[in-house]
């Protein structure tokens, strides 16, 4: 089995060698940093540095970026990773025993990186699979032939597009799992939010997503309600 782990980027110094260097210390496989035109960091200087490939995409966006990286590769499994995720240390023993098991794609459950009671309940949930299961911080596998079935991403959404996947794979009837080891996730956006404007921003945009509101508008509205920094 053959593998590429793809990190789509934009901005994230602050975050990328962490990642590759723990991602290095479980698997030689190669990783590939998606990096957006509209970076204005360094981030593609520290993931060369810390192991990494970069591609320079040629469109912004985490949907077309990836879709990029998974172009350039002939790898038979594409595993999708946040810069701001850490994957639980035997990901790939995780992800090898999936596939043998006759899954298509799968994710894994997370903790915050916090202390915060909260965050702790939050990620208790993620545990369980469901409507709300398969988003971008659970990090995604997939097989090949899966991803391109499915045609990708769909480049057009700036948010949700790792739910969006996953629910035409179920509607595919692809073989999907949820492998409760947990993946570290960045608590940031709870750095400048509460933790009920979070969630409950969250779920708007969910429910918005699932209601067929158009992509712009999804991103509007989640980053009008949310402070990022």
């Amino acid at each position: 089995m053959e593998i590429t782990i793809i990190i789509p980027t934009y901005n994230e110094a602050a975050q990328i060698e962490r990642l590759i260097h723990h991602l290095r210390k479980h698997t030689s496989a190669t990783i590939l940093v998606a990096n957006s035109p509209n970076t204005t960091d360094n981030t593609a200087a520290l993931a060369l540095q810390a192991g990494a490939e970069v591609l320079a995409c040629p469109k912004g966006g985490r949907a077309p970026q990836m879709n990029h990286a998974a172009a350039q590769t002939k790898a038979d499994i594409l595993y999708f990773v946040h810069a701001d995720t850490l994957p639980p240390a035997s990901f790939l023993e995780d992800i090898e025993q999936a596939l043998a098991q006759g899954n298509d794609l799968g994710y894994f459950s997370y903790q915050f990186a916090s202390e915060k009671p909260l965050l702790k309940f939050n990620s208790f949930f993620t545990r369980y699979d469901g409507l709300f299961a398969g988003g971008g911080d659970q990090t995604l596998f997939i097989r090949r032939e899966a991803f391109e079935l499915l045609g990708g991403f769909r480049d057009e959404l700036r948010l949700m597009e790792d739910f969006d996947l996953v629910k035409r794979a179920r509607i595919q009837g692809l073989q999907h799992c949820l492998i409760p080891n947990d993946a570290l996730v960045s608590a940031r956006k709870y750095d400048n939010n509460s933790w009920m404007r979070v969630n409950l921003v969250n779920l708007w945009v969910f429910l918005l997503f699932h209601c067929g509101v158009s992509s712009d508008r999804l991103c509007h509205t989640y980053r009008k309600l949310l402070r990022t920094g």
